[in-house]
């Protein structure tokens, strides 16, 4: 985390927000982008973007002559709540996966075994049907109209 020597607000398109810088010029390149209302003081010490936002906070930065300005305020709060730790939201629980089944191994072919393999196909009948009979569903069957 970077510790900053400079801290305060500006408005940016129509927006106000906290700033933080590490030296006074920065005033001038922001007003050069186009920043308005800016106002940055020095801090006591180097801070944290969070020990400045409380720090801006607790001496009452939005203040001035009696006159609370409420739009700083208002961006000091939300600068504040952005970066308070909020509790996580319990997420549901996840439905578990099945197992995965695990992976069986091919066996190493044994010569008995590619024996075994051809006589079955050398014994299997080659087919049940003769060339006639296919010929004849051939000839029965109608063109396809393409």
């Amino acid at each position: 985390m970077s510790n900053f020597s400079h801290a305060g607000v500006s408005r940016y398109n129509g927006e106000m927000k906290v700033r933080f810088a590490n030296d006074s010029l920065r005033v001038k390149v922001l007003a050069k982008h186009g920043h308005k209302d800016i106002d940055l003081i020095e801090l006591k010490h180097p801070m944290t973007k969070d020990e400045a936002i409380k720090f801006l906070i607790s001496i009452d930065f939005a203040t001035r002559d009696g006159v609370t300005n409420q739009e700083v305020k208002s961006a000091l709060e939300t600068a504040l709540e952005k970066r308070t730790e909020k509790p996580k939201a319990e997420k549901p629980a996840k439905a578990e996966k099945p197992a995965k089944a695990p992976k069986v191994k091919a066996e190493k072919p044994t010569m008995e075994g590619i024996k075994a393999k051809v006589a079955a196909k050398k014994t299997a009948p080659k087919s049940t049907v003769t060339k006639a009979e296919v010929k004849a569903q051939l000839a029965e069957m109608e063109d396809a109209p393409f």
